[in-house]
């Protein structure tokens, strides 16, 4: 199976409008030329931590809130392309990190594959900055990183405005590549002003996948603490998703789209990390799915819960995207803002 790049993006939940689609309705597509549809990167393990190769598309249990849904296996992942923004922190902490950072611009092109691919670079720290715009040629991705530098005085981390940045650029571009965001930064967000809610209803709207690598405070041990379990109701999940964002941005953002999170405190562990996340995500099932919609053609409004399953690998280690959200930002309640 040839499955590549960023794990493959499209993340969070989806703000898009869906066509109605019954079982037998199971006309082929890609992703191409459907923009209706919840994207679902998968990747999956025996309970030993081997990759497994070469399911079927028969073989995947998707649900919807519950509800079996009728999919689709992208099997030619690669010809789709791949719009990559690099989201680089260089406040607060991330002064301490920079040396690490030397063998990024190999990693991008890891990480990006064989796809036909443009890269752009972000730098942040109250504010976003772009140092370099979408570009295929690795050059212009280098020259870009060169002007990488920590600003010094800078006392916050806006992790999720630089995210929602990102996420305009991805929406901007003309074409039918997937979107993905390498996000480098501490766990917790410092001095955004956008609301959570409304990140997540737009990765989810532009389809893109957000893979982070963290560094500062927290350790990979205390994540089990922050999935959203418990809440209930199309804003419950919302409320849980949001306050899990508050705790651990750089986790939730990825946890919620599909990608990988990685946590790093020293050059090895960087360098380690960056690898295993270029080798996940040339080894993900592109699953997607069109909703069953209501009456009006959409689906159901609100938080939507995601699950896959495979029920001839009971003992299979599934990672795969969690939710995305459906409808408008003005329905939902202040709390789950």
């Amino acid at each position: 199976m040839s499955l590549s790049n960023l794990r493959p993006f499209l993340s969070l939940l989806l703000a898009a409008t869906a066509l109605a689609q019954s079982p037998q309705d199971n006309q082929p597509y890609t992703l191409k030329t459907q923009s209706n549809v919840v994207l679902v990167p998968t990747t999956v393990e025996t309970k030993h931590g081997d990759i497994l190769y070469t399911l079927k598309p028969e073989q995947f249990v998707v649900e919807d809130n519950g509800v079996p849904q009728t999919i689709h296996l992208d099997q030619d992942t690669d010809a789709l392309g791949l719009s990559l923004v690099v989201v680089i922190q260089c406040s607060r902490s991330a002064i301490m990190e920079f040396a690490k950072f030397r063998g990024l611009l190999t990693m991008i092109d890891a990480v990006a594959g064989d796809a036909p691919r443009e890269v752009a670079v972000v730098t942040y720290g109250s504010t976003p900055e772009l140092l370099g715009d979408f570009s295929a040629d690795p050059a212009a991705a280098a020259h870009a990183l060169s002007q990488l530098e920590p600003c010094d005085d800078d006392p916050n981390a806006a992790t999720l405005d630089a995210v929602a940045y990102a996420t305009g650029l991805l929406e901007a571009r003309q074409n039918h590549y997937r979107h993905a965001i390498l996000l480098i930064s501490e766990t917790r967000d410092h001095g955004s002003e956008i609301k959570p809610a409304k990140v997540i209803a737009a990765l989810g709207r532009t389809n893109t996948v957000v893979d982070s690598v963290a560094f500062g405070p927290g350790k990979t041990e205390i994540l089990n603490d922050l999935h959203y379990g418990g809440g209930s109701g199309p804003f419950g999940l919302l409320i849980m998703a949001v306050n899990a964002i508050k705790k651990n941005a750089a986790h939730e953002l990825a946890s919620l789209s599909g990608g990988e999170y990685i946590n790093f405190s020293t050059q090895k562990g960087f360098d380690n990390g960056l690898h295993q996340l270029s080798n996940h995500i040339h080894n993900y099932y592109l699953i997607s799915f069109q909703p069953h919609a209501e009456a009006n053609g959409a689906p159901a409004p609100g938080m939507h819960s995601i699950r896959v399953k495979i029920p001839d690998y009971p003992d299979a280690k599934i990672r795969s995207r969690e939710s995305y959200f459906s409808g408008t930002l003005d329905t939902i309640p202040p709390e789950a803002q």
